[in-house]
């Protein structure tokens, strides 16, 4: 298996739109993040969790010719606006549908957002989909089991995911006892650090670092990152030796 980080940025990207910031100025690429999401390749099938505005940019960036399967972690925007172009691989598939996992909770607002793909009577040419209802409750995606985490995302519930040895978690800043137990164990944890600073509804780095070693990890990677978190060569070196952080085009191989 190997999971490739799309993108590792916050809900703005980074840099963000008319910020003049070090971060924002900066010519390194790691420093250059999309909005949030990654990719798990198996010897059968590629599936994609989340698919935010940049999915287009992602999917041409990461050459993925095929894909069978899209796993939502929640409706925000920076995770859903992206789906539309899931039509390219309808296309490519001769019309089948993709199947898209997503709580009815998502359901709802991919409904709403995407009234066109859920019409009746459709436009020729809208994505096709193939809704799969799940909740706090293992399921598999053609054969692969994938094990949800319930997540806090302020007062949105959300999911995080463990598939084997990896387990990925996004846009979160509270995860009961019970919840943790099913991380433990994971070989690489993918996890969100939005900034130095304290934040409302995501981790910030001191928490962040701190769930990584109660839970004690072998090998984690930040995500969901800010240009407010400091420019990645500077905030690496203030990093434990397991943890870094991740970047746009990170591959790692299960």
């Amino acid at each position: 298996m190997k999971i490739t980080i799309l993108g590792s940025g916050t809900s703005q990207g980074v840099p963000v739109i008319a910020c003049e910031c070090e971060v924002c100025k900066s010519e390194n690429p790691r420093d250059k993040r999309l909005r949030c999401s990654v990719l798990i390749e198996t010897e059968d099938q590629n599936i994609v969790i989340d698919t935010g505005p940049d999915f287009r940019q992602q999917m041409l960036r990461a050459s993925v010719s095929d894909l069978d399967a899209v796993l939502f972690t929640h409706e925000h925007k920076d995770h859903v606006a992206g789906l539309d172009d899931i039509r390219a691989f309808n296309f490519k598939s001769g019309g089948k549908a993709m199947s898209v996992y997503a709580t009815d909770q998502v359901q709802k607002a991919l409904k709403r957002e995407f009234a066109y793909v859920f019409a009746d009577s459709k436009y020729p040419g809208v994505p096709e989909v193939k809704l799969h209802t799940i909740m706090n409750k293992d399921f598999e995606v053609n054969g692969l089991m994938i094990h949800p985490i319930q997540l806090m995302h302020y007062k949105m519930p959300v999911l995080g995911f463990r598939v084997g040895d990896f387990t990925y978690i996004t846009d979160a800043n509270f995860i009961a006892e019970e919840e943790k137990e099913k991380i433990k164990g994971t070989k690489v944890l993918v996890l969100n650090a939005l900034r130095q600073s304290k934040h409302i509804s995501h981790f910030n780095l001191e928490e962040a670092l701190e769930l990584i070693k109660e839970l004690d990890v072998e090998k984690a990677y930040l995500t969901h990152i800010s240009h407010l978190m400091g420019k990645h060569d500077d905030v690496s070196e203030l990093l434990p030796d397991n943890v870094e952080l991740a970047y746009d085009g990170l591959e790692l191989e299960f």
